[in-house]
C-alpha cells in the first residue's frame, strides 16, 4: 500500500504524531445500499481506536503533532457536552502524558440526565479532563476566547498551554488528517482511482469534510462530495466550508485546488438544529442497525446517512450509483440521547 504522506505533495511537512489505527477499512453494505437502491460502502473511521475511536483522531494527529512540537503540556479545548472531539482530546492527551482542560458548551436544551452524565462526558470524567463549563452554545468567538482566559491562566501558573480552536479565524490544521485520509482511499484502491460516484460525510465544524473534499483533489479524484449539514443551515454552511478547503489546499501548498462550485452541502435533514433527533435520522439509524448491524449516532452519522437516503430519494444521487458513506464515530453519544432513543424504539 502506497504511504498517503507521499501521495500529497506537501502533507509529509506538517508535525504529526501516530494515535489511530489506519488505515480503516471499506466494508461494503450491501443489505441497506439495497434497501436504498445503490452499492453502498462505508469507510469505518469509527474504527480508529483511541478511546472509541473516531474521525477526530485523524484530526487530532495534526493538532498535537504541533503541539509537541511546541512542547506544550496542558491541552485544551471546546466542544458541546457530548462532543466526540472532547473525550478524543481527552484520551490523545493523556496516551501522549499531557495535561487537559476541556470546556462543555450548551447546545442542546435538553431535560434527559443522561445527556450530562452518560457518553462523552462519563468519558471525559474517567480520562481526568479538568472540565469547565460554558454557559453559550452558538458563538464559536466568544468558546474560542474562554478557552484563551483559561490558557493564559495556565501560563501564569507556569504551563505551557496549547489551544484547539473551533472558530474559522484559526488555522484549520485537523482537517489535514483527512487529506491524509483521502490519500488513504486511493492507496487502498488498486489502481488508484477509487471508483465511487459520490462520498458522504458530516460537515460539522468543516475540518473532516474540507478535508475530504481537498484531498480527494490532491490525489486525482473527481467525484462530487456531499457534506450533510449537522451543526448549522447551508447558506451559512456554503461559505464556511468554500473558505475552509481553501485554506486547507494553501496548508499543502495548492491554493488553486479547489473551485467553489466543488463544495455541496445539504441541510435538508438539519431540523430542528444540532444535536436534536428528527424522523429522518431516526429512521435513518434504524435502518443501518437493522439493515447491517451498523451503529450510527444521533449528532452525526445519523444525520449524514438521513442526508445520503435524502440525495437517493430525491435523485440527487441515481439509482445505482456506488457510494461511499464516511463513518466519523461518535458512538458513545449514543447512550447520552437514552431516553429519545428509548421512546423511539417504544413505538416501532
Amino acid at each position: 500500500m502506497n504511504d498517503p504522506d507521499h501521495l500529497v505533495p506537501g502533507l509529509g511537512e506538517a508535525p504529526r504524531v501516530t494515535l489511530g489505527h489506519t488505515p480503516t477499512p471499506i466494508d461494503p453494505a450491501p443489505r441497506l445500499g439495497a434497501e436504498l437502491g445503490i452499492d453502498l460502502h462505508v469507510k469505518r473511521d469509527d474504527c480508529t481506536g483511541l478511546a472509541l475511536g473516531g474521525n477526530k483522531v485523524r484530526q487530532l494527529e495534526y493538532y498535537l503533532g504541533e503541539a509537541v512540537a511546541r512542547a506544550a503540556d496542558v491541552v485544551l479545548i471546546t466542544g458541546a457536552v457530548q462532543s466526540n472531539f472532547v473525550r478524543l482530546t481527552a484520551a490523545a492527551a493523556r496516551h501522549l502524558g499531557l495535561d487537559v482542560h476541556i470546556q462543555l458548551e450548551e447546545r442542546v436544551d435538553t431535560p434527559d440526565p443522561a445527556y450530562r452524565a452518560s457518553g462523552n462526558v462519563l468519558l471525559d470524567r474517567l480520562l481526568g479532563a479538568h472540565i469547565h463549563s460554558f454557559p453559550v452554545g452558538e458563538d464559536e468567538a466568544a468558546a474560542d476566547r474562554a478557552l484563551e482566559d483559561l490558557a493564559a491562566g495556565l501560563a501564569a501558573e507556569g504551563r505551557r498551554p496549547y489551544v484547539i480552536h473551533l472558530g474559522v479565524d484559526h488555522p484549520p490544521i485537523g482537517a489535514l488528517g483527512y487529506v491524509r485520509a483521502a490519500a488513504e482511499l486511493a492507496s487502498q484502491s488498486p489502481d488508484g482511482t477509487l471508483g465511487f460516484d459520490a462520498v458522504i460525510v458530516p460537515s460539522g465544524s468543516g475540518a473532516t469534510h474540507a478535508g475530504t473534499l481537498v484531498g480527494l483533489r490532491a490525489v486525482g479524484a473527481a467525484m462530487p462530495v456531499y457534506g450533510i449539514c449537522v451543526r448549522r443551515a447551508a447558506d451559512l454552511q456554503q461559505p464556511r466550508m468554500i473558505r475552509r478547503a481553501q485554506e486547507v489546499a494553501a496548508l499543502i501548498g495548492q491554493g488553486d485546488l479547489i473551485d467553489d462550485a466543488d463544495v455541496r452541502v445539504t441541510d435538508r435533514v438539519l431540523a430542528p438544529g444540532y444535536g436534536k433527533l428528527n424522523p429522518a435520522t431516526l429512521r435513518a439509524i434504524d435502518l443501518a442497525a437493522r439493515r447491517e448491524g451498523l451503529l450510527l449516532d444521533p449528532v452525526y452519522t445519523g444525520k449524514a446517512m438521513a442526508g445520503l437516503i435524502d440525495l437517493v430519494e430525491t435523485g440527487e444521487i441515481p439509482a445505482g450509483a456506488r457510494v461511499l458513506f464516511i463513518h466519523t464515530g461518535g458512538l458513545p453519544a449514543l447512550f447520552g440521547y437514552q431516553t429519545a432513543l428509548e421512546d423511539f424504539l417504544a413505538d416501532a
